[in-house]
């Protein structure tokens, strides 16, 4: 149920974070591209992006995806996170690896897991940096492997970058707009304390939208841009329900 208000909002009080954690990110060190593996494990997931600084929780469980993690406790703790192409269908991980793939997604860091009883891992993922998808690389491993350049996304590497390009004051009057139109209360305080790039990140992260919304919010140039793409889609939910004709955007 990514799609509805209520779990939007509980990943909000969950994933916002005062302005001194969001700084010392366990991703912070890697500086550069030449930082990251340039050959990675790729998680095909409809609708989920995954942007810097943000984190990603995720309950894994099947069989090819396990081994993925075996493999990635084991190594570097570095995977990539990609949505499958629009021409796919609407599985929200399709099996197999035939699956034609969005050529942009981004690499993150597994910065905590925990085994469960019924045989599922609820993992966090932290994300570095965008990558453009270069070349699949043959495996006999049960999930896809991708070498990746992060070259046209350097600037991911430096913490708050644009930061002060964003109209903060507008994003914030959108999201209590969104939040009081759905009669939701929200920890304001840590919202305000948030930096300007961990609460857009995270909200791009987790907003309610369906996955052309989100690639676009994956692929906007800047954090500026990303800020401005997401109020509008919220704005544009919000004049829908006034206007009577309800639902989110999908």
């Amino acid at each position: 149920d990514r799609g509805t208000a209520s779990t939007f909002l509980a990943h909000v009080r969950l994933r916002l974070r005062t302005s001194k954690e969001a700084r010392l990110a366990p991703t912070d060190r890697y500086r550069s591209p030449s930082d990251l593996p340039q050959q990675i494990p790729v998680f095909p997931l409809r609708g989920v992006i995954l942007l810097p600084r943000a984190v990603l929780p995720l309950s894994i469980y099947e069989p090819r995806y396990l081994k993925m993690l075996e493999d990635i406790l084991s190594g570097d703790r570095i995977l990539g996170i990609v949505q499958p192409d629009r021409s796919e269908g609407e599985e929200e991980s399709p099996p197999g690896k035939a699956v034609s793939l969005r050529p942009v997604g981004c690499a993150g860091r597994l910065t905590a897991f925990q085994e469960l009883d019924d045989d599922r891992v609820l993992v966090t993922v932290t994300g570095v940096a965008r990558f453009d998808l270069t070349k699949e690389v043959p495996t006999s491993k049960p999930y896809r492997l991708f070498q990746v350049s992060y070259d046209a996304f350097s600037h991911d590497f430096e913490v708050g970058a644009g930061e002060e390009l964003v109209d903060r004051s507008n994003l914030l009057r959108v999201l209590r707009s969104y939040l009081e139109a759905h009669k939701l209360k929200a920890d304001w305080r840590a919202i305000l304390s948030a930096p300007s790039e961990y609460l857009v990140n995270s909200l791009s992260v987790v907003c309610p939208y369906g996955a052309e919304e989100k690639q676009a919010l994956l692929e906007a140039k800047d954090l500026k841009t990303r800020a401005e793409v997401l109020m509008a889609l919220a704005e544009m939910e919000l004049a829908s329900s006034e206007s009577g004709s309800g639902g989110a955007v999908n």
